[in-house]
């Protein structure tokens, strides 16, 4: 619908009811933190449903912040990415196949660039989440993207995999590991809960993993690549090769379709890039309160409904402002990083030990073997130091991991389904958080190593989910008003997006349910 019909009055709507968020000294104040009058008291915007939700009432979009100032959201993304898919698969897949499959990670990190833009852009016009925006066109999705979000990451993988790592490196028996990783949870519960802005304690750790990662990285260049020139010259089989799908008897159709869907971050860890730009203050987001500890934070237990960016010149000028900022700060600390990653740790892994038949597994014995291998042929500190790498990302994944998922259900359930109660969207967030361990923790005492039978649910929730939030976003962005809404260009790319990874992870899916059936 166009903006010119959006524009209604409703009687007895009482305007904008958002406590607002602590303004930032180096931000101009706005008018109505003078104590104007630039808060809409009975217009709404009414192209997109209001029968769920509270209707979008109109504010004005604050003013951008330089790059410098919004740098973060993307490196938490990032960082989720490193953790798995460019520490472990793609580089298994390098030493099985070879690098041609690189273009496939290339491509899925593009699209996946495009979508989250997507998931960013509902969020800079109205301040609310993405999910938030999809409950408005059916209640329900607010409970199915929180199950969702929980069902693939219920089990403490990336937490167990550091302490597993960590026993490359010291000596920890296997009968040891499940305790230890129940401490690293615990420990990873109380920096969550005691943090006064939890969103900036997460975003120092990313930034430090990030760092860490650049450092190895390089590292890694001088020490393996550049003494074997050679393999950069492979690279142009990337080129040659490209749209040619590679598989073996350990690269099998799961493991490749599951790195291609899920090169960067991906499934649903995506959808709390809504969440992580909302904190940091994009656009309308500035409005809305943040997530802080129960213990040293002032909590509001006002639910997280957005508000519609007004749309005369000024307001517009200030949204293309934003717009060009998060699109720079995504492509940077998202797609660069995730790019770069995933390119130098599969060329380490081709360099060294490609066909050697090191490891039957994209999991442990790889990561052991790779390192073994490592210190033969670079040197034993190489090795060690990927090992130390290893532990450090993997524990801060399992950190960020936690905290992904308990956004998405904190903001759906208390925005969506408990907008009526006194619980504040902050408490919702730290009882999903140490319910989360406790489950971990339980399953973990139980005996319980990674099931076949959750992998193959994380693997079809996440291809699932996938697919129905392009499906959504396509919906939601073109609701929005005419100048800011998904349309063009990249009306065309959400498209191919929804084709390519509808493929791919519905291939994903057929895949792993015949493979867990034996069929």
């Amino acid at each position: 619908m166009q903006f010119g019909t959006g524009l209604q009055k409703r009687a007895g709507w009482k305007g904008d009811k958002h406590v607002g968020r602590d303004r930032d000294s180096d931000r101009p104040v706005e008018p109505d933190e003078r104590g104007g009058t630039s808060l809409a008291t009975d217009e709404y915007y009414e192209g997109i449903p209001s029968h769920n939700l509270t209707p979008l009432s109109f504010r004005d979009m604050p003013p951008p912040l330089s790059l410098g100032k919004i740098l973060g959201p993307s490196v938490i993304l990032a960082g989720l990415g490193v953790g798995s898919g460019e520490y472990i698969i793609w580089p298994f897949i390098a030493a099985n196949v070879g690098i041609t499959m690189l273009w496939a990670a290339l491509v899925g990190i593009t699209l996946q660039f495009f979508i989250n833009m997507e998931i960013e852009r509902y969020t800079l016009a109205t301040g609310e989440t993405a999910v938030v925006g999809f409950a408005r066109y059916w209640k329900p999705f607010g409970i199915v993207f929180a199950i969702l979000a929980l069902v693939p990451f219920i089990f403490p993988g990336w937490a167990t995999s550091a302490i597993t790592i960590l026993s490359f490196l010291a000596p920890i028996g296997e009968g040891s590991i499940p305790f230890i990783t129940i401490i690293a949870l615990i420990a990873m519960g109380i920096a969550l809960t005691v943090s006064p802005v939890v969103y900036n304690t997460v975003e120092k750790a990313e930034f430090f993993k990030v760092g860490l990662t650049i450092v190895f990285l390089i590292i890694g260049i001088f020490a393996v690549l550049l003494p074997r020139g050679d393999i950069l010259t492979d690279l142009g089989g990337v080129v040659t090769n490209f749209g040619q799908i590679t598989t073996s008897d350990t690269v099998t159709v799961s493991v490749l379709l599951g790195a291609i869907v899920f090169a960067g971050a991906g499934g649903a860890l995506n959808l709390a890039q809504s969440n992580y730009i909302r904190d940091k203050g994009f656009g309308m987001g500035e409005y809305i309160p943040k997530i802080v500890s129960p213990f040293t934070g002032e909590e509001q237990a006002e639910p997280a409904t957005g508000a519609m960016m007004r749309q005369d010149e000024e307001n517009l000028e200030r949204w293309r402002g934003w717009w060009r900022v998060a699109n720079i700060e995504h492509f940077i600390t998202f797609w660069a990083l995730c790019v770069f990653s995933i390119g130098i740790f599969s060329l380490i892994a081709y360099a060294t030990v490609f066909d050697q038949g090191i490891a039957e597994a994209a999991d442990f014995s790889f990561i052991q073997a790779e390192g073994e291998a490592l210190k033969n042929i670079v040197g034993g500190w190489f090795g060690t130091l990927f090992w130390i790498f290893g532990f450090f990302s993997l524990l801060l994944t399992a950190l960020a991991v936690i905290d992904n998922v308990c956004r998405v259900i904190a903001d759906a359930l208390k925005t969506i389904h408990l907008t009526d109660s006194s619980i504040s969207e902050s408490r919702v967030y730290f009882i999903a958080v140490w319910t989360i361990i406790a489950i971990g923790a339980a399953i973990l005492l139980a005996g319980f190593d990674q099931p076949l039978v959750l992998l193959v649910l994380s693997a079809v929730a996440n291809g699932f989910v996938m697919l129905v939030y392009i499906a959504m976003l396509l919906v939601l962005n073109r609701a929005l008003p005419e100048a800011i809404k998904l349309k063009g260009l990249r009306l065309i790319i959400m498209i191919v997006c929804l084709l390519f990874f509808g493929f791919f992870a519905g291939w994903l899916i057929l895949s792993s349910i015949t493979g867990l059936f034996g069929a």
